[in-house]
């Protein structure tokens, strides 16, 4: 093998696959074998299927390629699949041992693209039971570990696929954002996490014309492998009608054009919100010091006070969040057996949906357009909006979550993330940056809140973020060098 594949970012193995610099065997084994060594201390990839069946499905891929050139941009990629989405003939549990048993009978509408593109699915990745809460652990498969400390949280929901590109032990990742999860493990695990607008990466649902608040998006290492795998999971279907009509490709264009300059582009810095968010001490320097390197690109940052009640944002998406997810969970709420199966945040979240009130979900509903509106005005005087990803660092991974940030109790399991609902409840695309690392080596994130559909703006501002600071290749998780 001439060139190791793990030492290329995505877009570079795509090419690389293409051309046939390396075959699509050699790309399995070096992937399957990089998550033997690495998987067994952080627990990311799970439900991992043979290793013959693999390196078979890699044959025929390199015999595919020969014959008809590569099947798109994923072709002959490992790929593992968030745990919350559906891939055929594979487990689909989505951490819940209610559905331990449970297999997937299709793919979603990403997997099937996926698929189309060429990706070899190879597994899952681990997720907390339905996605709730930013610590990735669950009653079937376990706690899924930081690869820059293995006795610290990967975050979640996303934390599996955060860990995994971390490791190098996929090369890009999908994920899922209700409340943070695409971006608080990816701050967890130095790589960068896109979540895009609603209807952007469609889904299937039981009610097709309902905005979930959570969407799909992609996890990589760097921005030009964030857009390429967008453009891959992006774009219209039928079975969505309210996908964004706007053509995919525009994501894969993006990837291969320049960076953009970015003199010129104003970013208001909301930092606490005015001290509203406790913090754990250095989690704003580490973001402070990311905002002086967009500065030095030419930015414009402005600390700004947000004239809106901000107390009230994380208060009237419980009502919101509680409504989603008891639509979601109601059925296995109502048998009984499967009711005594769910963990605590799941039954917590459905027993607040039980007491909700038609007054109190019209009033959540109004708020978050009152709240859409104020975001649309700040971004007619700032490109993007800067927030930390997290309010923490990563923490002891025995711990459900934290119970208290700088002395000031936590009220529920997902009160410590408060700082990404601001970004859920606008709707609109934000990107999550490697911000950098504290003095014990522990990974931060940052959040650009983009304006509404302004997933390529956001894209312009890492990929010039990136070219000056190169995190995740800079500084990779020091226990398992490549």
């Amino acid at each position: 093998m001439s060139l190791n594949p793990l030492l290329l970012d995505a877009t570079e193995l795509a090419q690389a696959i293409a051309t046939g610099q390396v075959s699509c065997r050699e790309v399995m084994a070096a992937y399957l074998d990089r998550i033997e060594r690495c998987n067994p201390a952080v627990n990311a990839i799970v439900a991992l299927r043979p290793r013959e069946e693999l390196e078979a499905e890699a044959a025929r891929a390199d015999a595919e390629l020969a014959q008809k050139g590569p099947q798109g941009w994923m072709h002959g990629f490992p790929i593992a699949v968030k745990d919350l989405d559906p891939v055929r003939g594979l487990p689909w549990t989505e951490g819940s041992p209610a559905y331990r048993d449970r297999v997937a009978a299709a793919d979603s509408i990403q997997v099937e693209r996926m698929r189309a593109s060429g990706a070899i699915l190879i597994g899952k990745t681990n997720t907390p039971e339905f996605g709730l809460g930013s610590h990735t652990y669950n009653g079937v498969y376990g706690v899924t570990r930081n690869p820059y400390d293995a006795g610290r949280s990967a975050g979640g929901s996303s934390g599996g696929a955060a860990a995994a590109v971390a490791l190098r032990m996929l090369p890009v990742a999908d994920g899922s954002d209700h409340a943070g999860s695409l971006r608080n493990p990816t701050a967890f695990n130095n790589v960068y996490g896109l979540r895009p607008s609603y209807g952007r990466v469609p889904a299937l649902q039981a009610d097709v014309f309902a905005n979930t608040l959570g969407v799909a998006g992609p996890v990589a290492r760097n921005p030009r492998d964030l857009a390429n795998l967008l453009a891959v999971q992006a774009g219209p279907d039928p079975r969505a009608p309210l996908s964004i009509r706007e053509p995919p490709s525009v994501f894969a264009h993006h990837a291969r054009a320049p960076s953009a300059s970015l003199r010129g582009r104003r970013i208001a810095w909301l930092g606490t919100l005015g001290g509203h968010l406790p913090m754990e001490p250095g989690v704003t320097a580490v973001c402070e010091r990311a905002l002086s390197v967009f500065e030095d690109l030419g930015c414009v940052v402005e600390p700004v006070a947000l004239d809106f009640p901000v107390e009230a944002i994380f208060e009237q998406w419980l009502v919101l969040r509680a409504w989603a997810i008891y639509r979601q969970l109601r059925p296995l709420y109502e048998d009984p057996v499967k009711r005594a199966m769910l963990g605590d945040q799941a039954q917590w979240e459905l027993e607040n949906g039980l007491r909700l009130t038609p007054a109190g979900l019209a009033e959540a509903e109004a708020f978050r357009t009152r709240w859409f509106h104020f975001v649309a005005a700040l971004h007619r005087q700032y490109d993007v909006l800067a927030l930390p990803s997290a309010q923490v660092f990563p923490f002891d991974a025995a711990w459900k979550w934290p119970t208290e940030i700088a002395g000031r109790a936590m009220d529920t399991y997902h009160r410590w993330m408060e700082v990404v609902i601001p970004g859920t409840m606008s709707g609109c695309p934000v990107i999550g940056l490697p911000a950098g690392f504290d003095e014990r080596g522990l990974p931060m994130g940052m959040q650009l809140i983009g304006p509404m559909h302004g997933e390529l703006l956001c894209l312009d501002m890492a990929r010039a973020y990136d070219d000056a600071t190169s995190w995740a290749r800079r500084r990779p998780p020091p226990a398992f060098p490549l």
